[in-house]
């Protein structure tokens, strides 16, 4: 069976691209194939910086033949006395059949006209030459451009085309403007270790023949052999090299055959803090820092760097690395001591001249606003006076350092250096931390403050950049969201949930978005409304997506449509979480099953009456001269010690006992609605029927304090 080889050669491509490019070619061409009834063996997709190829394998030489019956219109309209009409002869015509192929069926609405339709399979060379220039234009990515005179983009001028069907070229052009690319089997090796063009004889040899001219096509292979060199490097200098692994798919992205070169640099750069080193290495230099062991975040003055030059030429190509980082290590020595000449607290005045966003102002009034939250939730937590000071102290400074010398060329260090310039200007240690602290999580994988100086920062700038940009109706909207909002919404309930801040959300909420509204004129309710919608759907999205809750258990603690259960879901993040992780755990071990039919179908009848929701105590409610049988009170007995087990669980949130207390009323129940003493619930007597279900809302009621088991779906 034949086998395609695409190759796409390039000038080179941002590393950035090629990894997207790739992926997408994984999930894409597969697809098109199918679509086009094309089967295959592997679809293997290769790059390098100047190339981005696929390998198909195990493709038919053409599609199958396809037959289709297709339904026309009906008999009726089609022939008349026997003779076809138009409408037979137009149909028969856009299906490129004679009318005497043409078959009437009776169908559920009446006799209608057919057609069997057979469609030969088109050779797949003919598809695969179609296929090829929507699989190269359509990719997706960031800045592509246009080259030469043509309106077609790519994220870098294409140079070559390869294409063989096995050892044939397949003839394909990418015409862009009066410039035309034609494949052929001639591709581009490394542009050093061998120069010159190389053939290709068949696709199936292409990674053995860009192997021989020194190209590693297979991305795959080229991560196993950097991971493998910079661990051997690494011990031979008696060190440890941590392999970060954006760095590792970067550096992979930009060479074509890798090798790893050892470099060095004064020891007396060690001064510097091991963060400034490491960020001039990995993100401005992708060089892989060395560490003197797996334990210790002290370095050893050397990197490894990955060359895509010649082997035999490392020490030359050390030489010129070693220039480079020397030179940036020594502006990062500068800058480090510049700032150090002034202590944290005099960088603050220059906030002003930074401006946060262009309608909310500068990051000092940004500042400003961050120490009255940080107040208010304070205030909520009822802490120390100590904890207190040490809260609006890093408030204060949370954002100082951005305005250093060493921030402003390396931004990466926000935080950090925050964090040592407080220290060094004889701040409190818990200051300092938090300082640092407040900007976690930087991204979805990233740790938790785990300070409580730093987390209710951390909360008070996340709060105010929510509220502000959601005032200024800068809402994110599908895949937009240029102010991160998604992440700092999720960090909000994410610290709450891992630190066990009891604070109310609902409540802050509303005083951040009183203040501004007040001060920018807008609508305080419809600002509230709008944050507290958002915040609602993260919070589903996290106990789905992140603590694995189904969903109509989601559903049962937030509530569909129910108000009550949204506050209180606003008002106590800890107990909306406790409460969900509590169902999807007695769903798994069988308990919620044992009271599930009895809550859900009291839950159900209990709609039909009026009681208030949050009506516990049956003595003021139900009137027990109503009684006809002993069932009905018993029902009230056990709803009567049932109450203090439901106050107790409220205060504690230890559910548990109240699902014991629902399993021990379950018998009594079930003898209520289908016993020997069962009672009609609907009785006509509208007294004895509101009697009935005012029994069956107190249930509800007391089932609601854990979750809405209208909303659960049994046996999921």
């Amino acid at each position: 069976m034949p086998s395609f080889l695409l190759e796409v050669g390039t000038e080179e491509l941002p590393a950035s691209f090629l990894s997207s490019a790739i992926s997408q070619w994984k999930s894409r061409i597969p697809h098109t194939l199918e679509e086009n009834s094309l089967t295959y063996d592997a679809v293997e997709v290769y790059g390098t910086p100047r190339r981005l190829a696929v390998l198909i394998k195990g493709l038919p030489s053409q599609q199958a033949d396809r037959e289709e019956e297709i339904k026309g219109p009906p008999a009726q309209a089609a022939f008349k006395d026997g003779n076809p009409t138009p409408a037979a002869q137009g149909f028969a015509k856009k299906q490129g059949v004679e009318v005497s192929a043409l078959e009437v069926r009776p169908t559920e609405k009446g006799d209608f006209v057919f057609v069997r339709k057979v469609t030969r399979g088109r050779p797949v060379a003919e598809i695969i030459t179609e296929l090829v220039p929507q699989w190269i234009f359509k990719l997706e990515g960031k800045r592509l451009m246009r080259w030469g005179d043509g309106d077609k983009t790519f994220s870098r001028p294409i140079r070559w085309l390869v294409a063989l069907l096995d050892e044939a070229v397949l003839p394909i052009e990418l015409d862009n403007g009066s410039e035309t690319v034609k494949s052929n089997r001639i591709s581009q090796a490394h542009r050093v270790l061998h120069p010159e063009p190389i053939t290709i004889p068949n696709a199936t040899d292409y990674v053995t023949t860009l192997r021989s001219a020194s190209v590693v096509v297979d991305t795959d292979e080229r991560v196993n052999t950097i991971t493998q060199q910079v661990k051997e490097s690494v011990q031979k200098l008696g060190g440890y090299a941590e392999i970060y692994p954006d760095l590792l798919q970067e550096v992979t992205n930009l060479v074509e055959f890798p090798s790893a070169v050892i470099g060095k640099f004064e020891s007396e750069f060690l001064n510097l803090p091991t963060e400034v080193i490491t960020t001039v290495m990995v993100s401005h230099q992708r060089y892989f820092p060395v560490f003197q062991s797996s334990n210790t975040k002290d370095l050893l003055p050397n990197f490894v760097t990955i060359s895509n030059g010649d082997p035999t030429k490392s020490d030359i190509i050390a030489v010129g690395n070693e220039r480079v980082i020397r030179a940036r290590l020594a502006d990062g020595r500068f800058f480090y001591d510049a700032d150090l000449e002034k202590p944290l607290e005099s960088f603050l005045p220059q906030l002003e001249t930074v401006t946060f966003q262009e309608d909310l102002g500068s990051l000092l009034k940004k500042v400003n606003r961050i120490c009255k939250i940080a107040e208010q939730i304070t205030e909520q937590l009822q802490l120390s006076e100590k904890e207190r000071e040490n809260i609006q102290r890093a408030a204060l400074l949370c954002k100082a350092d951005l305005v250093s010398q060493m921030v402003y060329e390396f931004p990466e260090l926000q935080g950090v250096m925050g964090q040592k310039y407080a220290l060094a200007s004889g701040e409190e240690e818990a200051v300092a931390t938090a300082i640092f602290e407040h900007y976690l999580p930087r991204s979805a994988d990233d740790i938790l403050p785990e300070t409580l100086t730093g987390q209710v920062v951390g909360l008070a700038d996340r709060l105010d950049t929510l509220v502000s940009i959601f005032g200024l109706g800068m809402i994110p909207t599908g895949s937009s969201d240029p102010f991160a909002l998604r992440r700092a919404a999720n960090a909000v309930v994410n610290i709450t949930w891992t630190a066990h801040l009891p604070i109310n959300l609902q409540q802050l909420l509303e005083k951040v978005a009183t203040d501004f509204a007040s001060e920018y004129h807008k609508d305080r309710n419809q600002l509230v409304a709008g944050l507290e919608e958002f915040f609602l759907q993260r919070i589903r999205t996290l106990l789905q997506e992140e603590k694995h809750i189904d969903y109509d258990l989601v559903n049962a603690v937030l509530g569909e449509n129910d108000r009550e259960y949204t506050e209180r879901a606003l008002k106590d993040l800890l107990d909306v979480g406790d409460r969900a992780t509590f169902l999807q755990k007695i769903r798994a071990n069988g308990t919620l099953d044992n009271i599930y039919e009895t809550v859900n179908r009291s839950t159900r009848l209990a709609a039909q009456g009026d009681l208030d929701t949050k009506q516990l105590d049956p003595k003021a409610i139900v009137r027990k001269e109503l009684f006809q049988k002993s069932s009905e009170e018993a029902f009230y007995n056990a709803i009567v010690e049932l109450v203090p087990q439901t106050q107790a669980a409220q205060q504690s949130r230890d559910y548990g006992q109240l699902v014991t207390a629902l399993e021990q009323i379950t018998p009594t129940v079930s003898n209520f609605f289908d016993g020997a003493e069962s009672v009609l619930v609907m009785d006509p007597n509208p007294e004895i029927k509101r009697n009935r279900l005012n029994l069956l809302g107190l249930l509800r009621n007391h089932a609601r304090v854990l979750a809405d088991f209208g909303a659960i779906v049994k046996n999921l």
